[in-house]
């Protein structure tokens, strides 16, 4: 059986959770798509540090050994910040690997040429799992755009502010009290800033953007604002009047093609889509010409949702070379 050559960039929480899936489900992927997947390398920032065992991976720091296997097919990348995860995809790209990427902050930047890079190559980006974890709306909003436009996107895309907020809500938990339940819990980092802020839902809520509208708005022009603001106080008149606060990002597009984009708080009452997502869930609503509003809900994060959506990527761009589609 033909065998699909692998390596993974970065062996943190989603780098691990790539490659027990991987293994565990060796065996059905070979039943469903013909081909074997060895993960053959593994890219770390730091050889003296412990990490789980890896027998018959080369394990190295330096990407030129990754560059140099031979007949290599397909990189995932699990590293954060722009770089060096966007030079890494540049050149396995170059090399003829399809890529398969987390990174949120990277992608959101260089979505698009990224994508017209591989186009060129010949290769395939997998991001879904750059974008409200597990839930599938990357692959959802590629299947609605062959038929359907889309005018606005709203979504809950930061679970550690949802998870906030519905502790002030429900138990009336102080913000500080319920953001550091979120930390104890792993919901959010030691430093909470790009979740609490509104960075992280901004940089998820360009990546829709380029995909559903083929552009982004000007960056400089998008309001983001965070959940830190909102105090007990606040959450209990909401309460009291049947509202609830939600960290809402959108994005809508006018007639003239012109995008208009938020990131901030606001209140929503029981007929609005996102009033009953509770939780660190993420959802997406997308209000499409055809269709009407459709509402994707599920987990926004964690080592399985995260990896096993890449590994779905994979299974994806897999199947496309092979001329028929596949899901696991």
């Amino acid at each position: 059986m033909a065998k699909i050559k692998a390596a993974i960039l970065g062996f943190g929480t989603v780098g691990q959770g790539i490659y027990h899936i991987v293994n565990e489900k060796r065996e059905d992927l070979k039943k469903s798509l013909g081909l074997d997947i060895e993960i053959c390398a593994i890219l770390i920032n730091n050889l003296a540090k412990e990490r789980p065992e890896t027998p018959g991976v080369l394990v190295t720091d330096d990407f030129e050994d990754i560059e140099n296997i031979p007949g290599l097919q397909v990189v995932f990348e699990a590293i954060v910040n722009e770089e060096p995860a966007y030079s890494y995809l540049c050149r396995a790209i170059d090399k003829g690997c399809h890529v398969i990427t987390a990174n949120k902050v990277m992608f959101s930047k260089y979505s698009i040429p990224l994508q017209e890079r591989a186009k060129s190559r010949g290769v395939f980006v997998g991001y879904e799992a750059t974008t409200a974890g597990g839930v599938p709306i990357i692959k959802t909003l590629k299947n609605l755009l062959q038929v359907n436009s889309v005018k606005k996107i709203q979504g809950i895309l930061n679970g550690t502010s949802n998870y906030i907020l519905t502790q002030m809500r429900l138990e009336e938990s102080p913000f500080e009290d319920a953001l550091k339940e979120a930390q104890l819990l792993g919901y959010a980092e030691a430093d909470p800033y790009n979740d609490i802020s509104g960075q992280d839902a901004f940089r998820k809520l360009m990546i829709l953007s380029a995909l559903a509208f083929g552009k982004q708005p000007d960056w400089n022009e998008v309001r983001v604002v965070g959940i830190d603001e909102i105090t007990l106080e606040d959450v209990r008149k909401a309460k009291d009047t049947g509202l609830r606060y939600r960290h809402v990002a959108e994005i809508e597009q006018d007639e003239n093609g012109e995008l208009y984009a938020s990131v901030g708080p606001q209140l929503v009452g029981p007929d609005h889509p996102l009033y009953a997502i509770e939780g660190v869930n993420n959802a997406v609503s997308l209000d499409t010409n055809y269709i009407g509003t459709l509402t994707l809900v599920g987990p926004g994060a964690g080592m399985y949702p995260t990896a096993s959506v890449m590994v779905e990527d994979y299974a994806e761009i897999i199947g496309k070379r092979a001329g028929f589609f596949i899901t696991i």
